[in-house]
């Protein structure tokens, strides 16, 4: 008779806390997603990417653009997740923020970022000037691809 190999499989159980998280996180990507996000984040980003430079000095106008971006895409978000969650607490999801950092997919970390995190809003906004503006790195533009092996094979 053949030996079966027994399999253990451990049930994950977390705490209430972590499972409210992830939910929250869950609904974060489906809003993320969601084509009136990207077109709320877009129309924005189309509004003011042309204010911003790309040196170490920072404009005052940014100061204000920043705000108006908290104001309206922060308040977007909170809106859509107290719809799904109406027990939700901004304030209480941004403070446990830091303890699931890496749980986190890197989209949704990145956004959530550009709200408490100036730099991150500014290199956003660059990121989208250079593409605007076609500037970006093209990985597939150039690339050959060439046989090792001989097109004609001599015989002898």
């Amino acid at each position: 008779m053949e030996d079966l190999e027994e399999e253990n499989f451990s049930l994950s159980v977390s705490s209430p806390k972590d499972a409210e998280f992830d939910n929250v996180v869950g609904h974060l990507e489906d809003i993320i997603m969601d084509d009136e996000f990207q077109l709320l984040q877009h129309g924005f980003m189309d509004k003011h990417y042309h204010e911003f430079e790309d040196t170490e000095e920072n404009k005052l106008t940014y100061t204000t653009i920043f705000n108006e971006y908290i104001g309206l895409v922060e308040k977007y978000i909170e809106e859509q997740l107290l719809q799904r969650i109406p027990a939700f607490d901004m304030s209480a999801f941004t403070s446990s923020l830091q303890c699931h950092r890496e749980e986190i997919a890197g989209d949704i970390f990145d956004i959530l970022l550009t709200f408490t995190d100036f730099l991150a809003f500014k290199e956003m906004f660059l990121d989208y000037k250079a593409e605007k503006e076609g500037r970006t790195v093209d990985l597939g533009c150039g690339l050959v691809v060439t046989s090792l092996m001989s097109s004609s094979i001599s015989s002898s």
